[in-house]
């Protein structure tokens, strides 16, 4: 989708209720807490790589010797030809994957020497929108996208005022009690990346969020992201779609025969 933005002309004025949608996640950012402390080797940003390679079995190498440092606050686009390995750099990235070799570094602290026990806490600071949506059919849109608040603690009636807000704004205000199996595809992806949002992560990773949307709809979710973005959360998409990276002008990390390279960014074209 978006194939057609770069010469459509929505504004961002057309958009006023990111703004609002996004303060909101103010009021419980994330807990960054032993995760700020700095290592001398791993550096202060939120995700450093350091050669690292991942295969299969035995199979070739789907990474090879990437070197990625993403600081924080920073916005990239993931790019590359099908089958490149960008789903396999996200699973990396939020830790569901081990590399073959090399180093991860996550928030200042070698992921290899983190303690099982402490691994939630660190997963919680990352929100992810996969490409297959993972909600839970049977619970609601709404408790879908509270979950992430109930298992920090949060009061429910907190809970409730800014699930429903984040809700509206990505248009599923009627929605609200609806389980995903009654949703369209389009739909789940907005509720999913309501869930992966709602408690602003210090890290967000994104897996082609706009490939079930239309192109509003699509250009209302980049300009959240883009406001989330402005508050802290450091934010990598991955995508095919050459205008939506264009448009927004963000650099961009290119993926190619299991290696990265980082490209600048340009202009935005607003």
């Amino acid at each position: 989708m978006l194939a057609q933005t770069a010469g459509i002309g929505y504004a961002k004025e057309q958009f006023a209720p990111t703004v609002a949608a996004a303060a909101r996640l103010r009021l419980h950012p994330s807990r960054t807490g032993a995760w700020a402390r700095p290592d001398r080797e791993g550096g202060t940003g939120v995700v450093r790589l350091e050669n690292v390679a991942l295969r299969y079995g035995r199979g070739p190498e789907v990474l090879q010797d990437v070197n990625l440092e993403l600081e924080a606050g920073a916005f990239h686009f993931l790019t590359g030809a099908s089958g490149a390995g960008k789903s396999t750099l996200l699973r990396v990235l939020y830790l569901a994957e081990r590399p073959t070799r090399g180093r991860v570094w996550m928030f200042g602290q070698d992921a290899a020497g983190v303690a099982r026990a402490d691994l939630p806490a660190l997963r919680r600071q990352i929100g992810v929108v996969f490409q297959d949506f993972r909600l839970l059919d049977h619970l609601s849109a709404l408790d879908n996208v509270a979950l992430p608040l109930r298992v920090a603690g949060i009061d429910e009636a907190v809970i409730k005022e800014h699930v429903v807000d984040l809700l509206r704004w990505v248009g599923l205000e009627d929605y609200l009690d609806v389980r995903p199996s009654r949703l369209s595809g389009g739909q789940q992806q907005r509720v999913a990346i309501a869930r992966a949002i709602i408690n602003r992560p210090s890290l967000l990773l994104a897996d082609e969020p706009t490939g079930n949307v239309d192109d509003l709809i699509g250009l209302r979710l980049l300009y959240l992201f883009e406001e989330l973005n402005r508050l802290g959360t450091t934010i990598v998409i991955a995508t095919h779609n050459a205008a939506l990276i264009e448009r927004f002008g963000y650099s961009t990390i290119l993926l190619r025969d299991g290696r990265v390279t980082m490209r600048p960014g340009t202009a935005r074209k607003l």
